[in-house]
Parts: structure tokens; sequence; C-alpha cells
């Protein structure tokens, strides 16, 4: 019964008897869900336009954060160092629409999955060519994001009715309010103008959507460039919350929990994806990581996306396909 009441209950009345820190562990997994979406959009562009996940998704994130590091080292101002970063992003979805999609139109989905790991080994050949293996520290400041923190002190909410203490990092807010903005941005654009129609049409059936005069290469060029400014910022606001190194690729596989839980070809269902993983994996760190050793939020979105793969994997907002024979 003991240990019963560890796992049932005893977490429920941590989080009543100190509700400011509840509110902490709140805010935290808000800003990481926030940022999961951010990742997560990337591919959600990728697949909406080919059908295909792209798992390069992970190593441009990386890429177009050492760039923007890159040039700023060798003296480029930081803000012309973004613009450039965008031409590299842009650059590389030509390169990939010319080298690799163009010649693999109406592929398997199999190989075009298959091109996608070998660009990502590509890329990382390619950014530690140029910009080695250490980390680098993102250049926060140059880039005009904001430091420091605030303090709220709700009266009540602290432990027996005493003031409450809540911590909001600056960095945070600004890395949420951007990510937020691009999300509804580019989910406007795609959900609501005529590339984002055409785009819908090309994942559904190329050949259709090339018999209607839709590019296939203008679109794959086009949703290519959007994800890889989705990764830009992606690599920006991660970067400034710890070093730019190569590791980064591992976090932006979280995403992968998040699309099984959004479903992945829908923008809504990133954002609502990402903000399930990542409050549930600050909640269950806290209050329930002691009782495992800690460790949770390393794997805990990976159990949850599997408990949906079992009961709905299309995921909350993905398309039921049924196939009559």
């Amino acid at each position: 019964m003991d240990i019963l009441y560890r796992i049932v209950i005893d977490p429920f009345v941590q989080m009543v008897a100190t509700p400011d820190f509840l509110i902490q562990v709140l805010w935290e997994g808000f800003v990481a869900g926030v940022l999961y979406a951010l990742i997560a959009l990337g591919f959600v562009l990728i697949f909406k336009a080919s059908g295909v996940f792209n798992f390069a998704q992970g190593i441009m994130v990386v890429f177009a954060a050492l760039s923007l590091v890159g040039f700023v080292e060798v003296g480029v101002p930081a803000p012309i160092a973004f613009v450039l970063c965008l031409g590299v992003m842009l650059v590389l979805a030509v390169g990939v629409e010319r080298l690799v999609l163009r010649p693999l139109v109406n592929q398997p989905d199999i190989i075009l999955f298959m091109a996608t790991i070998g660009l990502t080994f590509f890329l990382i050949g390619l950014g530690e060519l140029i910009f080695g293996g250490e980390p680098k520290t993102m250049v926060t400041e140059e880039l005009f994001l904001p430091t420091g923190s605030s303090v709220w002190e709700p009266a009540g909410l602290g432990p027996d009715g005493a003031p409450g203490f809540i911590l909001f990092q600056h960095l945070d807010v600004a890395a949420a309010a951007i990510a937020l903005a691009l999300v509804a941005a580019l989910g406007f654009f795609f959900s609501k103008t005529r590339i984002g129609r055409a785009l819908r049409a090309v994942a559904d059936d190329h050949q259709a959507a090339l018999s209607v005069g839709i590019s296939l290469n203008q679109i794959w060029v086009i949703v290519w460039f959007a994800a890889g400014v989705v990764a830009l910022f992606t690599g920006i606001m991660w970067g400034a919350r710890s070093d730019v190194s190569f590791a980064l690729e591992i976090i932006a596989f979280k995403a992968l929990p998040v699309l099984i839980l959004g479903g992945f070809t829908s923008i809504p269902g990133a954002i609502v994806g990402g903000l399930i993983i990542g409050i549930g994996e600050k909640l269950g760190e806290i209050y329930w990581g002691p009782l495992v050793g800690g460790g949770i939020e390393s794997w805990l979105a990976y159990m949850i996306a599997l408990v949906f793969l079992l009961f709905r994997p299309q995921g909350l907002f993905g398309e039921r396909i049924i196939e009559r024979i």
C-alpha cells in the first residue's frame, strides 16, 4: 500500500502543497513543449510534401546553428550572419531537390527515406569538416535575445499560504514567443495560401499534382527551405539554452513522439503533441522520477508515444486512412 500511495497519491499531494513550484514546473514544461513543437514542425512540412519522414531534419538543426556561429566567428555581424544562414538553407533546399528528390520522383517511400538518411551522414561529415566537432556557444546577445531572469511572487501560492516564488528566464519567454509566432505564421501560410493547397495536392498524389500544372520541383524547394528556416530558429533557441553541438541532433529526435501524438501531417497536432510531451516530461521527472531513481525525462516521451501507437496510431489530429480491397 505504501508503494501505491507514493505512486498514485503522494505526487498530487506535493502539487497541492507547493502550487508555486507546480507552476514553475508547468512553465518549464510549456517552454520545452513549444520548442519540441517547433522541431516537429520541420518534420511535418517535409512529410506533408513528400509523405516521407525526413531523417535529416535533426542534423539540419545542428548544421544551421553551426553555420550561424561559424559566420560570426569569422567576423560577420550576427544579423547579417542570420541572413546568410537563410541563404545556406536555400542552397541546401535547392541541392536536395536537384540531386536527391528529382531523380527519385515516384520511387517507393522507403527509397526517399533512405535518401534522407544518406543526407544526414553527408551533413554530419560536412559539418565536422567545416566547423570541427567541439561544442560552440550560441551568439545569444549578438542576436539581441534577452538574458537574465525575473521573479514573480504570487501571494498565497507558497507552502502553508506563504508568498510563492516563480522564476522566469527571459530567454525562455522569448523562445516561447518566437516559436509560437513562427508556428502560427507557417501554419497560416501552408493552410490558407495557394502554395499550401499545392503542397497538399503534391502530398496526396505526385502524378495528379503534375497533371494539373503544379511544379513538383518548386514545391519541394519551398517546403525544404521552410523546414530549413524552422531548423535555423530551432538551432538558435536550443543552442542558446545549451551549447551548439552535434548532440542537438538527439534533442531533435524528441520530435518523433510529438509527431506520433499529434499526427505526421498536422501542424496543430505538432503544437498539441509538443505541449503534451514537454509538460508530461517535466511533471514525470519532478514528481515521479525519484521513485525510479530519476532519468524519466529521457524515456517518458517514447513510452507515451508507444501507448498512442497501440490505441490511436494516426495520432490525435492525423487522418485515418481506409483502403478498400
